[in-house]
């Protein structure tokens, strides 16, 4: 029998400051969600948290917690701290470097594999049985040919990275099959997430240098980064360069929200799913220069590129068949391309240095009445509508248009319960 009803309790949320992770846990506040975060911040920013409740509108509850979740035992302490089981898991966290996944894969397997276990040790002693997991359109690998994949498809990673989501998906099935009748598990798929929150106030901040195309895009066109490199132009495509299906961010958050719906309709008939993978994606594939294409419409001007060999584990084409999420989800990917690259300009030329940068006015504070026992970051107990410190603002490169503004949530006036 399912355990419990998955609205009467706590979400817990790992890898939830991260690029996907902090908008669904936006998403989710606007829907009034009480949020537990685990993040190590290793490739992200605590910032990212305090603009998601902005843009929420400061509704819902979030805690966060700094925990790696290769410290079982500092895992076990946030796991005691909310004595009644989570309803849910979202788990994003993890390492996600393909290249870097290469030069490192002992790395890769140790802390994707064993912090996935950690968690779902204690999540199945907690009783909490409902899983969401952030896996990846690279279980895929080698397509056998440029046709759009389904979720049954042949997997077959050809990367270290690929492989620890494909890995982990087994260990969901497995875990699934142990105890039947028990589990809802939804395994989501990503193909390529790029853009950002169309208030320009969330995107993607990667630590160090980009290891995805379009963060490097829009560095290089914020002037951070001299020149684009274009991983091979040998491919079997249109033009030589790898061609993907790419995803606004918004509409994968979209996706974990319809996700969690669904495992809450299944929980309400009194069934259970067990483990289920779907796509998200939009079905169109873009190449590489595709991309430098509209993000140079995007900011006025062409961007400088040049073409370089290969990464170790890519590969030439891969699109997603949505078709199954759209069924069985209800959701489907809304935003076009070029709005992807709208956003993301407006993203960089706003936030420059990523979360490192502030903006002057802003105008909503930062509410936190409560806050959770030791295992809480570095913000007092006291911490109270504290203002983001402001700075200057963000200018786009000369000859550059910046975006045009989207409108900034209204501030929500009841009291909200945020804690750090």
């Amino acid at each position: 029998m399912p355990h419990s009803h998955p609205t009467d309790d706590t979400i817990l949320v790992t890898g939830g400051a991260g690029f996907i992770g902090s908008h669904t846990v936006a998403q989710l506040l606007a829907l009034g969600k009480r949020l537990v975060i685990i993040d190590n911040l290793c490739n992200s920013s605590e910032e990212s948290l305090h603009r998601a409740l902005e843009l929420a509108g400061n509704k819902g509850e979030l805690f966060f917690h700094k925990v790696d979740l290769m410290d079982q035992p500092a895992l076990q302490k946030v796991f005691d701290l909310y004595p009644a089981p989570f309803s849910c898991c979202i788990h994003f966290a993890g390492l996600k470097a393909v290249g870097e996944s290469a030069k490192v894969p002992l790395g890769y397997y140790q802390n994707n594999i064993t912090g996935t276990l950690n968690l779902l040790e204690l999540l199945q002693k907690h009783n909490c049985r409902n899983f969401i997991f952030s896996s990846s359109a690279t279980v895929y690998g080698l397509p056998a040919s440029n046709a759009p994949l389904s979720e049954s498809a042949p997997t077959g990673a050809t990367n270290p990275y690929g492989r620890t989501k494909q890995y982990i998906e087994g260990i969901l099935r497995d875990t699934a099959a142990s105890e039947p009748g028990r589990w809802n598990i939804i395994m989501l798929r990503y193909f390529n997430p790029v853009g950002a929150h169309e208030s320009g106030r969330m995107g993607e901040d990667p630590n160090g240098m980009p290891n995805n195309l379009m963060p490097f895009v829009a560095q290089v066109a914020i002037g951070r980064r001299p020149v684009i490199n274009v991983f091979g132009n040998d491919y079997v495509t249109k033009d030589g360069t790898g061609v993907r299906d790419y995803i606004h961010i918004v509409d994968l958050a979209r996706g974990h929200v319809a996700a969690l719906e669904k495992i809450e309709a299944v929980m309400r008939a009194g069934e259970t799913m067990g483990c289920v993978p779907y796509n998200l994606g939009t079905g169109a594939g873009y190449s590489v220069m595709d991309m430098i294409a509209s993000m140079s419409k995007a900011v006025g001007h062409q961007l400088p590129y040049k073409v370089i060999g290969r990464r170790p584990g890519d590969v030439g084409t891969v699109i997603a068949d949505p078709s199954l999420s759209a069924r069985e989800l209800g959701w489907k990917a809304e935003k076009t391309l070029q709005d992807m690259c709208s956003d993301l300009w407006r993203w960089q030329v706003r936030n420059p240095e990523g979360y490192a940068t502030s903006l002057v006015n802003t105008a909503i504070g930062r509410n936190s009445s409560s806050i959770s026992p030791k295992l809480s970051s570095v913000h007092s107990k006291d911490r109270t509508k504290t203002p983001p410190p402001s700075l200057a603002t963000a200018s786009s490169p000369k000859g550059s248009p910046a975006p045009a503004p989207a409108p900034s949530p209204a501030p929500n006036k009841k009291k909200a319960n945020h804690a750090f």
